[in-house]
């Protein structure tokens, strides 16, 4: 089936990376350096690692972007432009920017651009001000659906194109993380800690719970049940259906400092939905499963954001994530034998079970997820194995000396 609908997924690691492609994945944003709004909670890549990634991009028939999204100063000009460079130089599709300073060094040397949602684009009017530098362009996150709609046919009515003579395509975020600040612009870390959100250094102290203290006498509230700054994650795959209806043309998933594993399982139910609506068998059923298989990642609770229309947020009862599911470090992949599929491990702690789901991380690998059907010690079938066994597994799929290997196991915490 031809694919009309491109789903993006984040990476901040090449384990990331090659997860999001294994999952099914249209295209991959990810940051290179400073400059991008996850500086501080990714690992980031760097300037040398980005010919490889075009390289495994287009084997794959992806689309690769750099998020270069940050407030940028005139100390930051130079790095600015050599990552701009770079990434033309290295076959990279396009630099998500919300500075004009970017915008306008990316079009002056012909390097295609994304605006991003930092630049708060929240009517036709600024759209076409962008179309001057960008093909797509990233709505606000507080637009509803109906707003959303009525932008992408203004763009029609209108006949808004970018640099590249096509119809400017609209992005919106589609899961994960929310801010409880407008597209991010936060200044709260900046004030209690001297680190910018909007440099990518947030440290997220929306996230935790205060106590409220009456000046006058000196009463003191603990902020009980609900984390009231810390938004629930969005989750629109109920109504994707939608979306696309909508006329969007790309879906972010949020979460370029998440695991292997969160970005593969976000970006699998996502590719699976994408196809059923294409496919007419999307249901009711299938979205159960779905929001069931998203909720054993990284996740703060659901909310479907304000794409239908809530106009106040959908706060986190709990502190972290409501994932119903953790996974548990077991030890690393000593060997791969290709002709019959087999891997030797090393249990470095914890036990390993037949029967246990067990996923395996690496960054050529990007994520091999199983259950455990066989163990074999000492060339003999046994029912577990513990710290210090050096053991052998059968595995679906070629997995590389020095992966992780982890157990999944089910988590206690409730999902608010």
């Amino acid at each position: 089936m031809q694919k009309k609908f491109e789903l993006m997924s984040p990476c901040g690691s090449f384990e990331a990376f090659m997860a999001a492609i294994k999952a099914g994945c249209d295209s991959v944003y990810f940051g290179v350096e400073q400059l991008n709004m996850r500086a501080r909670s990714s690992i980031n890549f760097t300037l040398e690692d980005l010919k490889e990634i075009a390289e495994i991009a287009k084997e794959n028939h992806i689309k690769t972007y750099i998020t270069l999204n940050t407030i940028v100063y005139d100390h930051d000009l130079k790095l600015m432009k050599d990552i701009v460079s770079t990434a033309k130089e290295s076959g990279i599709d396009a630099i998500i920017a919300s500075d004009h300073a970017v915008m306008n060094y990316a079009k002056r040397i012909g390097m295609p651009i994304h605006i991003s949602t930092q630049s708060n684009v929240t009517n036709i009017d600024s759209v076409e001000f962008y179309a001057n530098y960008a093909d797509v362009i990233v709505l606000s996150r507080e637009l509803s659906l109906s707003q959303v709609e009525d932008i992408v046919k203004e763009i029609e009515r209108r006949d808004v194109r970018g640099p590249s003579g096509e119809l400017v395509r609209i992005e919106i975020f589609g899961h994960g993380a929310l801010c409880m600040a407008v597209s991010g612009k936060c200044y709260l870390s900046l004030h209690s800690h001297n680190a910018s959100a909007n440099r990518g250094a947030c440290i997220q102290n929306c996230r935790r719970s205060y106590i409220v203290i009456d000046k006058e006498e000196g009463y003191e509230l603990e902020i009980d049940n609900e984390y009231i700054m810390s938004a629930k994650d969005l989750c629109t795959i109920d109504f994707l259906d939608k979306i696309i209806k909508a006329g969007v043309s790309v879906l972010k998933i949020e979460g370029r400092g998440r695991s292997a594993d969160y970005v593969y399982e976000t970006t699998k139910c996502y590719r699976e939905a994408i196809d059923s609506i294409y496919e007419g068998n999307y249901n009711e059923e299938k979205i159960a499963e779905w929001k069931e298989r998203l909720a054993t990642v990284y996740n703060r609770g659901f909310w479907d954001g304000y794409y239908l229309g809530r106009k106040i947020g959908e706060w986190s009862k709990n502190h972290g994530s409501s994932a119903t599911t953790k996974k548990v470090y077991l030890g690393k992949i000593r060997n791969f034998f290709d002709k019959i599929s087999v891997a030797e491990v090393e249990l470095e702690t914890h036990q390993l079970k037949l029967n246990d789901d067990i996923i395996i991380t690496g960054p050529k690998t990007g994520l091999v997820k199983t259950k455990v059907e066989e163990i074999r010690l000492e060339d003999l079938q046994v029912q577990e194995v513990k710290k210090g066994d050096i053991f052998s597994i059968k595995l679906p799929e070629k997995v590389r000396t020095n992966d992780k290997l982890y157990k999944v196991v089910k988590e206690t915490v409730l999902i608010s």
